[in-house]
């Protein structure tokens, strides 16, 4: 699989981004599970089997969870802290990996400047080389 190491870093990075949008989005444990599934859904950035529960979230939010995370909610996490006004920044590279991952993934992109340039003002400087190196992975994925 080209470049697996940098998809090991965003299934690593995955549970801080979960995590992040835990600990600044507005509400108890079972209501931002609900948004994030809900937001998905309106978004179309992955259609949720099911919604999870305020418990399942935190679970998500524990670093051996990466592989059980669910593409839309990393997506779904990704696309709402991009957002928000407290402007959160990703803590680690493994979790600026998991960002710039999930940004490639939400959005249809011409070049990775494009896409670089695309990202929040606050996200630009931290996330250029993880965006890259998404845009790379992207790219090698297409070849096989």
């Amino acid at each position: 699989m080209p470049q697996s190491g940098f998809y090991a870093k965003v299934r690593r990075g995955m549970p801080a981004l979960i995590d992040q949008w835990r600990q600044l989005g507005q509400g108890g444990p079972t209501q931002l599970a609900l948004i994030l599934a809900e937001t998905a859904r309106v978004a179309h950035l992955g259609e949720p089997e099911a919604t999870p529960d305020g418990a399942m979230l935190e679970a998500w939010s524990h670093p051996e969870a990466g592989d059980a995370i669910p593409l839309w909610a990393a997506r779904t996490a990704t696309f709402l802290l991009a957002q928000m006004p407290a402007r959160p920044l990703p803590k680690s590279d493994d979790e600026a990996c998991a960002w710039a991952y999930c940004w490639l993934r939400n959005r249809t992109f011409a070049s990775v400047d494009e896409a670089r340039a695309a990202l929040p003002s606050h996200l630009q400087e931290i996330l250029t080389h993880a965006v890259g190196a998404a845009w790379a992975d992207r790219q090698g994925l297409r070849l096989v």
